[in-house]
């Protein structure tokens, strides 16, 4: 058992049933009254964020998990299947694991946060950026650089992200995996 003095950034928590992270926290100690910790928690098993304050002293549920690099290897009707780098123990991840399924190519890493004592996959967690190739959009024009207007373009796995006018088909973009919104573009 842990106490609010240990709360940290990235610190996994066993709470109301469930399992967070810590994304934030402050410790308060107002004029008057108690002190108490204000956190910002997000659930490790559906990602929804909820604010909550923890009275100072409070003890707390320390969960202990494990960071596993492996490789994404396709998609079918059963989910997505990955590959430990180190093992090469197979795995399978229903579509509700992943942040961003859109996202993802093949033999692509990514790091699935385990359980340690359990032995169960929680989240998986994707590179910050992916770079990717567009296989569909409307020709750009010259000149068409000076405004912020986005159009819809296709990438190499499918998905539809919004591009600036002057990227074409067959540019590679760089692509932000947490809002999957275009960063810039990427010469080759």
């Amino acid at each position: 058992m842990a106490s609010t003095s240990d709360i940290r950034n990235g610190l996994c928590i066993e709470h109301n049933h469930d399992i967070f992270q810590i994304i934030e926290f402050q410790h308060v100690k107002p004029g008057k009254g108690a002190a108490f910790v204000r956190t910002k928690l997000r659930s490790m098993t559906t990602g929804r964020v909820l604010d909550n304050t923890f009275p100072a002293g409070h003890k707390i549920k320390e969960v202990r998990v494990e960071r596993r690099t492996f490789q994404y290897l396709y998609k079918d009707e059963m989910g997505y299947h990955f590959m430990n780098n180190e093992t090469f123990e197979q795995i399978q991840l229903e579509e509700k694991f992943l942040p961003a399924p859109g996202l993802l190519k093949e033999a692509m890493n990514v790091d699935v946060i385990y359980h340690a004592d359990k032995e169960i996959p929680l989240t998986l967690e994707m590179p910050q950026y992916v770079i990717m190739e567009i296989t569909y959009t409307e020709p750009g024009v010259k000149g068409d650089t000076a405004t912020n207007t986005l159009k819809p373009a296709t990438i190499e796995t499918g998905a539809e992200v919004r591009v600036p006018l002057f990227i074409n088909q067959g540019d590679s973009v760089k692509i932000d995996t947490a809002t999957g919104s275009y960063m810039e573009r990427v010469k080759q």
